[in-house]
């Protein structure tokens, strides 16, 4: 014979499974969007290094490039002395010539401040494109996560366990009458 409260306490008991393997659910979730957040946190950490990295290598190098104008230029005002007194030659000529090359240089080391002062903009808005589109990620991968709601299993259990009981005293109807 059929039992009807057998019957509503299996609908009961099946939304209570179901309750416990969506909340399982929703924590197996909450913790992948927490590991890929960090992941994603620690990429842009990364590329913030890099970024930082290859500006420091820049500005080594035109350090290194200012370096070698300052010297040529010295060496070029100390030869074109020597060769200006070997020959016996001064006055405003070779004051034209010095002049020459000091324009020289400050003219070269005024691209390289230029050049310097382009990478330091380039670098920044580099770092502020890393942070956007890390800010990006982060939104899309913090997306709400549905948690299941008591209240909605114990009235989905109240359900299942009334249409149990209904169908149970439906067979046992149908049994009894002859």
């Amino acid at each position: 014979m059929c039992n009807p409260a057998a019957l509503a306490v299996v609908g009961g008991l099946q939304a209570g499974v179901q309750y416990a393997g969506a909340r399982k659910q929703a924590k197996q979730q909450a913790a992948f969007q927490a590991q890929s957040i960090a992941a994603a946190q620690k990429k842009q950490g990364f590329q913030i290094t890099a970024a930082t990295l290859e500006q420091q290598q820049r500005e080594l190098a035109i350090a290194q490039e200012k370096g070698k104008v300052t010297k040529q230029a010295r060496e070029q005002l100390a030869s074109a002395t020597v060769s200006a007194g070997e020959a016996g030659v001064s006055g405003l000529s070779v004051q034209a010539l010095m002049d020459d090359y000091v324009r020289q240089q400050a003219g070269q080391q005024v691209a390289l401040t230029t050049q310097q002062k382009l990478y330091g903009l380039q670098h920044g808005l580099g770092l502020k494109q890393i942070g956007l589109a890390s800010e990006q990620e982060l939104l899309g991968l913090s997306q709400p996560i549905e948690k299941p709601s008591i209240l909605g299993a114990v009235l989905q259990g109240t359900s299942q366990a009334m249409s149990g009981y209904s169908t149970g005293l439906s067979i046992k109807s149908r049994m009894s009458t002859p």
